[in-house]
């Protein structure tokens, strides 16, 4: 009886789908937690505020009762508190969603406590780190699924990954962009290295939305080259209808990309935000983009 009553438990265990959200306390990434939970995960929000975190745990818990949530405190801005952050969530077990929400604007160059420019910190090289990081957890829970949130910013990107910072002056959209650009070319090439293991990767475009990154970021003309700024009464306007949508449809792709049955069998591809697979931008798909980023990534993250 014992035994049989161990065997139903560790059914039981293997049952249980559990999703990670970074930056899942507000926002897109609550809204993507909620998504999530009525998909019937369990789903640990990761954050820096810690009373955002319990909204965001009483919010989920409301809308998913009889499946247990929690809140992961992390600053992922710090390399060392990714790291922490990973040894935390392996010390739990298989996981079998990750999705890399975190994103940040910055109106002027800002350096994390490694060092390194903010921007391409905390966009490419914190979700890099953390998904390379958690790739035990996540083959132990395939099949599973990587979801990474990407941006139309890709396409006004410097393609040149010699270092953490482009050449040129510092412009917050295209500085962003291009440490979304890394991280697109990194999840398609992740997507390549695991393919055959369970373990699918995706890339998800919400559009926009109105949220604390979007919020007065996007009017200040000295987020972008000289050049744009000749046409930013257009481009302005461009942006705020972009960025004034709800949060909640701006999560509809990272959702679908983590649990839609039609993608079972599919990796390497960007949903965008219509919900639907687009291709991916050009440059992401490089070898030598997506080379030039892993041996970048590594330099810094000691990875690989």
């Amino acid at each position: 009886m014992a035994e049989a009553k161990g065997q139903v438990g560790a059914v039981r265990e293997s049952a249980r789908r559990r999703a990670l959200v970074t930056a899942g306390t507000g926002g897109i990434g609550v809204e993507t937690a909620l998504g999530l939970a009525r998909a019937g995960f369990e789903v640990t929000v990761v954050g820096r505020d810690a009373e955002r975190g319990a909204r965001a745990v009483a919010r989920i818990e409301a809308e998913a009762p009889a499946l247990p949530a929690r809140f992961l405190a992390a600053d992922l801005a710090s390399l060392d508190a990714v790291r922490a952050l990973a040894d935390r969530v392996l010390a739990d077990g298989p996981l079998t969603v990750l999705v890399n929400n975190v994103g940040a604007m910055f109106p002027d160059r800002r350096e994390t406590v490694d060092g390194i420019e903010a921007s391409f910190a905390v966009n490419h090289l914190s979700p890099y780190l953390l998904t390379e990081s958690l790739l035990p957890a996540l083959r132990a829970g395939a099949p599973s699924r990587i979801v990474n949130v990407t941006s139309g910013a890709v396409g006004v990107a410097k393609r040149v990954f010699d270092g953490a910072e482009p050449p040129g002056g510092y412009y917050g959209f295209h500085w962003y962009g291009r440490a979304k650009l890394a991280h697109l070319a990194h999840t398609l090439d992740l997507a390549r290295r695991l393919d055959g293991t369970g373990v699918a990767v995706f890339a998800a475009d919400p559009g926009g939305a109105a949220t604390d990154m979007t919020d007065g970021t996007l009017r200040d003309p000295a987020i972008v080259s000289p050049g744009l700024r000749l046409l930013w009464p257009l481009v302005r306007r461009r942006f705020e209808r972009s960025t004034s949508g709800p949060a909640e449809d701006a999560a509809r792709s990272s959702v679908f990309a983590a649990t839609d049955a039609s993608l079972t069998g599919r990796t390497g591809v960007v949903i965008g935000p219509d919900v639907r697979p687009v291709a991916p931008f050009r440059a992401a798909t490089d070898p030598r983009v997506a080379g030039a980023v892993r041996r970048l990534s590594e330099r810094y993250t000691g990875s690989g």
